[in-house]
């Protein structure tokens, strides 16, 4: 799903002065994980920021298209709200017509926040088999939604960094749920000093815990980076958004909330 490019100078320019969300305290950022606040149907943590409510209006408020190399279509955001299929009220379905075929980067959609360190909830539903989505940490590192693959590139994976927890998924025509606490790479003169660690549940399982992520995967057409230093090893200190990718494939989203943090240490388990 995911080829090479070179990435435009412009888009960089463009999300340099977008707005960065600040960050909680360590204080702040601890939590419990009661059930409440994590799996299907989660609230927000204290402090949290829904960005995505069900409405035509939160999308058009909060997110934007990511306008990368590849993109093909035009704003307003072409994505559909549509009826949840198996609950009440509205959620958001990944269908522009661009990303028909598996073109990723044509349409995707990207908060118009940008983060560092955070914890994110974010629940999905897959209509058809082979279902193709994904979920986008600071517009680098995918988490995938894919249907049917059990691999390194399949089902919650990060993305050819781990394998598959295929066994955590609710299957087709169920909503399920990403619990993802995020550390961002970091820098000392410009030079990464720490790779990016992400800690996530997957429908109330934890998944992946302190995950390092050595690269962005897939090159200019799927993130920020994708196209520096040998395909995506020359990570910068650049924050960005959550982005959810579109592949022309009918998935559906709802219920999505960060909350912004502060990880001074190299840990992400919670």
């Amino acid at each position: 799903m995911l080829r090479p490019l070179r990435l435009a100078l412009v888009f960089v320019v463009m999300n340099s002065s977008a707005a960065i969300a600040p960050a909680a305290s360590p204080a702040e950022a601890t939590q419990t994980n009661a059930s409440k606040h994590m799996g299907v149907g989660a609230e927000p943590i204290d402090g949290g920021e829904v960005l995505f409510d069900g409405s035509r209006a939160m999308l058009d408020e909060k997110w934007t298209y990511w306008q990368g190399p590849r993109f093909a279509s035009s704003l307003p955001i072409k994505w559909k709200i549509v009826k949840d299929p198996v609950g009440e009220g509205t959620v958001l379905m990944t269908d522009d017509p661009v990303a028909a075929g598996g073109l990723y980067g044509t349409a995707d959609v990207v908060t118009k926040k940008l983060f560092r360190d955070f914890r994110l909830h974010v629940e999905f539903l897959i209509t058809k088999p082979g279902g193709n989505s994904g979920v986008y940490l600071q517009n680098r590192y995918e988490i995938q939604v894919l249907d049917g693959d059990k691999t390194k590139h399949g089902m919650a994976a990060v993305i050819n960094e781990t394998e598959s927890p295929y066994e955590a998924y609710n299957g087709i025509g169920k909503w399920n749920a990403y619990d993802i606490v995020f550390r961002a790479a970091r820098f000392n003169d410009g030079e990464r000093t720490h790779k990016a660690l992400v800690t996530m549940y997957f429908n109330g399982n934890k998944v992946h815990e302190n995950q390092p992520i050595t690269r962005v995967w897939g090159g200019p057409n799927s993130g920020i980076n994708g196209d520096n230093d040998d395909q995506g090893k020359g990570i910068t200190d650049t924050p960005g958004g959550i982005k959810l990718q579109c592949e022309g494939h009918e998935v559906l989203y709802r219920n999505i909330w960060i909350k912004p943090m502060e990880y001074p240490s190299a840990n992400t388990d919670f």
